[in-house]
Protein backbone atom coordinates (compact mmCIF):
# COMPACT_ATOMS: atom_id res chain seq x y z
CA UNK A 1 0.00 0.00 0.00
CA UNK A 2 1.44 3.26 -0.94
CA UNK A 3 2.21 5.87 1.91
CA UNK A 4 -0.82 7.47 3.35
CA UNK A 5 0.21 10.82 4.48
CA UNK A 6 -3.67 11.96 5.55
CA UNK A 7 -6.12 10.02 6.17
CA UNK A 8 -9.53 11.59 7.28
CA UNK A 9 -12.33 9.52 8.87
CA UNK A 10 -15.96 9.58 9.66
CA UNK A 11 -15.19 13.65 10.10
CA UNK A 12 -18.15 15.37 11.32
CA UNK A 13 -18.15 19.40 11.87
CA UNK A 14 -20.74 22.20 12.42
CA UNK A 15 -21.22 25.91 12.66
CA UNK A 16 -23.37 25.96 15.75
CA UNK A 17 -26.52 23.69 15.42
CA UNK A 18 -25.82 23.79 11.64
CA UNK A 19 -23.95 20.42 10.68
CA UNK A 20 -21.04 21.16 7.53
CA UNK A 21 -19.77 17.73 7.44
CA UNK A 22 -20.85 14.77 8.48
CA UNK A 23 -19.29 11.02 8.03
CA UNK A 24 -16.76 12.52 5.75
CA UNK A 25 -13.70 10.62 5.38
CA UNK A 26 -10.58 11.21 2.47
CA UNK A 27 -7.09 9.72 2.06
CA UNK A 28 -4.30 11.90 0.83
CA UNK A 29 -1.35 9.87 -0.69
CA UNK A 30 2.52 11.21 -0.25
CA UNK A 31 3.18 12.96 -3.38
CA UNK A 32 0.10 12.82 -5.20
CA UNK A 33 -2.28 15.57 -5.64
CA UNK A 34 -6.13 14.82 -4.36
CA UNK A 35 -8.41 17.30 -5.14
CA UNK A 36 -11.93 17.99 -2.95
CA UNK A 37 -14.56 19.44 -5.47
CA UNK A 38 -17.93 20.21 -5.50
CA UNK A 39 -20.98 22.97 -5.68
CA UNK A 40 -20.53 25.92 -3.62
CA UNK A 41 -21.50 25.44 0.27
CA UNK A 42 -20.76 21.51 -0.67
CA UNK A 43 -18.40 22.03 2.28
CA UNK A 44 -15.07 21.95 0.98
CA UNK A 45 -13.19 24.75 2.45
CA UNK A 46 -14.71 23.70 5.91
CA UNK A 47 -12.97 20.38 5.54
CA UNK A 48 -9.43 22.14 4.64
CA UNK A 49 -10.16 24.48 8.12
CA UNK A 50 -10.96 21.13 10.09
CA UNK A 51 -7.84 19.93 8.81
CA UNK A 52 -5.94 23.02 9.38
CA UNK A 53 -7.14 23.00 13.07
CA UNK A 54 -9.23 26.14 11.96
CA UNK A 55 -12.30 24.66 12.74
CA UNK A 56 -13.00 22.32 15.89
CA UNK A 57 -14.15 18.49 14.98
CA UNK A 58 -17.99 17.99 16.56
CA UNK A 59 -16.67 13.56 16.03
CA UNK A 60 -13.87 12.01 13.76
CA UNK A 61 -10.50 11.51 13.42
CA UNK A 62 -7.39 13.90 11.03
CA UNK A 63 -4.20 12.21 11.17
CA UNK A 64 -1.39 12.77 10.09
CA UNK A 65 1.75 10.59 9.19
CA UNK A 66 -0.61 8.22 11.56
CA UNK A 67 -0.41 11.06 14.42
CA UNK A 68 -3.92 12.70 15.42
CA UNK A 69 -4.28 16.11 14.85
CA UNK A 70 -7.23 16.16 17.31
CA UNK A 71 -7.42 19.20 19.62
CA UNK A 72 -4.01 20.57 18.16
CA UNK A 73 -3.87 24.43 17.53
CA UNK A 74 -3.65 25.47 14.46
CA UNK A 75 0.14 27.02 14.95
CA UNK A 76 1.09 22.97 16.18
CA UNK A 77 0.01 22.05 13.01
CA UNK A 78 1.22 24.08 11.02
CA UNK A 79 4.62 22.80 12.62
CA UNK A 80 3.61 19.22 11.93
CA UNK A 81 3.99 19.83 8.10
CA UNK A 82 0.90 21.51 6.77
CA UNK A 83 1.07 24.36 4.95
CA UNK A 84 -2.28 25.88 4.07
CA UNK A 85 -3.14 28.90 1.28
CA UNK A 86 -6.58 30.23 2.20
CA UNK A 87 -9.03 31.51 -0.43
CA UNK A 88 -8.05 34.83 -0.26
CA UNK A 89 -4.58 34.36 -0.22
CA UNK A 90 -3.69 35.78 3.22
CA UNK A 91 -1.05 37.86 2.32
CA UNK A 92 0.53 41.16 4.39
CA UNK A 93 -0.25 43.58 2.21
CA UNK A 94 1.98 46.31 3.69
CA UNK A 95 5.27 44.30 3.47
CA UNK A 96 7.22 43.32 0.72
CA UNK A 97 7.57 40.06 -1.27
CA UNK A 98 10.51 39.21 0.55
CA UNK A 99 9.04 40.08 4.05
CA UNK A 100 6.04 37.79 2.96
CA UNK A 101 8.47 34.86 1.64
CA UNK A 102 10.25 34.93 5.14
CA UNK A 103 7.32 35.09 7.37
CA UNK A 104 6.68 31.29 5.40
CA UNK A 105 10.49 29.94 7.11
CA UNK A 106 9.10 29.63 10.38
CA UNK A 107 10.48 27.08 11.59
CA UNK A 108 14.26 27.05 13.19
CA UNK A 109 15.32 24.41 10.22
CA UNK A 110 13.12 26.46 7.52
CA UNK A 111 15.10 29.22 8.92
CA UNK A 112 18.56 27.77 8.58
CA UNK A 113 17.76 27.18 5.21
CA UNK A 114 16.35 30.83 4.25
CA UNK A 115 18.91 30.99 1.28
CA UNK A 116 17.76 27.52 0.02
CA UNK A 117 14.02 28.05 0.06
CA UNK A 118 14.26 31.45 -1.42
CA UNK A 119 16.35 30.40 -4.78
CA UNK A 120 14.11 27.45 -5.04
CA UNK A 121 10.72 29.95 -4.96
CA UNK A 122 12.70 32.17 -7.35
CA UNK A 123 13.38 29.39 -9.32
CA UNK A 124 9.87 28.13 -9.33
CA UNK A 125 8.12 32.05 -9.54
CA UNK A 126 10.82 34.27 -11.30
CA UNK A 127 8.16 37.55 -11.14
CA UNK A 128 8.68 37.21 -7.65
CA UNK A 129 12.52 37.52 -7.71
CA UNK A 130 11.75 40.50 -10.03
CA UNK A 131 9.32 42.01 -8.16
CA UNK A 132 11.46 40.92 -4.26
CA UNK A 133 11.42 45.10 -2.67
CA UNK A 134 7.70 45.69 -3.70
CA UNK A 135 4.64 45.37 -1.42
CA UNK A 136 2.33 42.69 -1.62
CA UNK A 137 -0.60 44.88 -2.29
CA UNK A 138 0.90 46.18 -5.34
CA UNK A 139 0.75 43.03 -7.18
CA UNK A 140 -1.47 41.80 -10.04
CA UNK A 141 -4.03 38.88 -8.73
CA UNK A 142 -2.17 36.59 -10.34
CA UNK A 143 1.06 37.39 -8.63
CA UNK A 144 -0.24 37.88 -4.83
CA UNK A 145 -1.26 34.59 -5.59
CA UNK A 146 2.28 33.00 -6.78
CA UNK A 147 3.48 34.96 -3.67
CA UNK A 148 1.09 33.05 -1.31
CA UNK A 149 1.65 29.32 -3.11
CA UNK A 150 5.36 30.11 -2.81
CA UNK A 151 5.52 31.69 0.94
CA UNK A 152 3.73 28.18 1.53
CA UNK A 153 6.77 25.99 0.15
CA UNK A 154 9.25 28.25 2.45
CA UNK A 155 8.94 25.53 4.97
CA UNK A 156 9.13 22.78 2.71
CA UNK A 157 5.85 21.63 4.28
CA UNK A 158 4.45 17.57 3.85
CA UNK A 159 1.18 18.78 2.95
CA UNK A 160 0.40 21.92 0.83
CA UNK A 161 -3.27 22.72 1.29
CA UNK A 162 -4.72 24.96 -1.90
CA UNK A 163 -8.05 26.83 -1.33
CA UNK A 164 -9.47 27.85 -4.65
CA UNK A 165 -6.46 28.94 -6.58
CA UNK A 166 -7.62 30.12 -9.56
CA UNK A 167 -10.79 32.07 -7.87
CA UNK A 168 -10.70 35.53 -10.02
CA UNK A 169 -7.78 35.09 -12.36
CA UNK A 170 -7.76 35.69 -15.84
CA UNK A 171 -7.71 32.29 -18.38
CA UNK A 172 -4.35 32.85 -19.04
CA UNK A 173 -2.94 33.18 -15.62
CA UNK A 174 -5.33 30.08 -14.58
CA UNK A 175 -3.15 27.75 -17.12
CA UNK A 176 -0.30 29.13 -16.20
CA UNK A 177 -1.15 28.43 -12.51
CA UNK A 178 -2.02 24.84 -13.06
CA UNK A 179 1.46 24.59 -14.66
CA UNK A 180 3.06 25.77 -11.40
CA UNK A 181 0.87 23.47 -9.46
CA UNK A 182 1.54 20.49 -11.78
CA UNK A 183 5.55 21.56 -11.56
CA UNK A 184 5.17 21.29 -7.70
CA UNK A 185 3.74 17.99 -7.71
CA UNK A 186 6.82 17.18 -10.13
CA UNK A 187 9.12 18.32 -7.25
CA UNK A 188 7.38 15.91 -5.07
CA UNK A 189 4.88 18.10 -3.30
CA UNK A 190 1.88 16.63 -1.31
CA UNK A 191 -0.73 18.67 -2.50
CA UNK A 192 -4.72 18.36 -1.18
CA UNK A 193 -6.30 20.78 -3.80
CA UNK A 194 -9.93 22.48 -3.69
CA UNK A 195 -10.88 24.35 -7.22
CA UNK A 196 -14.12 25.83 -8.43
CA UNK A 197 -12.51 24.64 -12.02
CA UNK A 198 -13.41 21.12 -11.56
CA UNK A 199 -12.10 20.00 -15.43
CA UNK A 200 -8.54 21.42 -14.21
CA UNK A 201 -8.44 20.14 -11.31
CA UNK A 202 -9.29 16.54 -12.03
CA UNK A 203 -7.13 16.66 -15.08
CA UNK A 204 -4.42 16.93 -12.84
CA UNK A 205 -5.32 15.28 -9.81
CA UNK A 206 -4.28 11.53 -9.18
CA UNK A 207 -7.56 11.04 -7.05
CA UNK A 208 -10.73 13.22 -6.21
CA UNK A 209 -13.55 13.38 -3.62
CA UNK A 210 -16.59 14.74 -4.43
CA UNK A 211 -18.52 16.61 -1.86
CA UNK A 212 -22.50 17.29 -2.03
CA UNK A 213 -24.01 18.96 0.95
CA UNK A 214 -21.59 17.75 3.12
CA UNK A 215 -20.79 14.30 2.58
CA UNK A 216 -18.97 12.29 -0.20
CA UNK A 217 -21.10 11.74 -3.14
CA UNK A 218 -18.56 9.95 -5.33
CA UNK A 219 -14.93 9.59 -5.33
CA UNK A 220 -12.07 8.11 -7.56
CA UNK A 221 -8.82 8.78 -10.12
CA UNK A 222 -9.35 12.05 -11.73
CA UNK A 223 -9.49 10.58 -15.09
CA UNK A 224 -11.87 8.12 -14.07
CA UNK A 225 -14.71 11.19 -12.33
CA UNK A 226 -13.61 13.38 -15.56
CA UNK A 227 -14.89 10.99 -17.75
CA UNK A 228 -18.02 10.33 -15.84
CA UNK A 229 -21.60 10.76 -16.85
CA UNK A 230 -22.81 12.21 -13.80
CA UNK A 231 -20.47 14.30 -13.04
CA UNK A 232 -20.32 15.78 -16.70
CA UNK A 233 -23.98 16.13 -16.16
CA UNK A 234 -23.67 17.73 -13.14
CA UNK A 235 -21.03 20.12 -13.08
CA UNK A 236 -21.69 20.90 -16.88
CA UNK A 237 -22.11 24.74 -16.16
CA UNK A 238 -18.43 24.65 -14.89
CA UNK A 239 -16.78 22.15 -17.01
CA UNK A 240 -14.46 22.98 -19.92
CA UNK A 241 -15.37 20.35 -21.82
Amino acid sequence: MANRLLEVSDLEVAYGDVRALWGVSIHVEAGSVVALVGANGAGKTTMLRAISGLLPMRRGAIRLDGISLAGLAPEAIACMGIAHVPEGRGLFRQMTVLENLELGAFQPKARANMRQALDKAYALFPRLKERAGQKAGSLSGGEQQMLAIARATMSDPKLLILDEPSIGLSPLVVQQMFFLIETLHGQGVTILLVEQNIHQALKIADYAFVLKTGEIAMQGTGAELIADPEIQKAYMGVLEL
